[in-house]
């Protein structure tokens, strides 16, 4: 977490996980911040932000170790992954909608390990 922000609060979204160090992808800081400009980073607006970083800060005081996030490219629906037939990305998308479904049937967040080159979700 970061309060000393240029983008008003941020924080670092763990980029590369696993699975994209198991795929060799490289990078680094990619943030979840403040402020209504971005380049490679999740612009929140300051209000989300500050919202989002209250509920961050008060689950570590309560003995919260992690935040789990989930970051998919869309809203992994039927119709939407059906809107993009060609892309070279409908595996993955595939592997991402697992771990969708499973916190949209659970309503908790799944435990990602990464095995073979894919997510796993339990």
């Amino acid at each position: 977490m970061n309060p000393m922000s240029s983008y008003h609060l941020s924080f670092n979204i763990g980029y590369p996980n696993a699975y994209d160090r198991a795929k060799h992808y490289t990078g680094s800081e990619i943030m979840i911040h403040g402020e209504c400009v971005s380049i490679g980073c999740f612009a929140m607006g300051n209000d989300n932000i500050e919202e989002i970083w209250t509920l961050m800060v008060s689950a570590f005081e309560k003995g919260q170790e992690v935040i789990s996030l989930q970051v998919f490219p869309f809203r992994m629906t039927d119709q939407n992954l059906k809107s993009h037939p060609q892309s070279t990305l409908k595996e993955f998308w595939a592997n991402l909608w697992e771990g969708y479904n499973f916190f949209e049937n659970r309503k908790i967040p799944p435990v990602v390990t990464v095995k073979d080159g894919k997510y796993c979700f339990k």
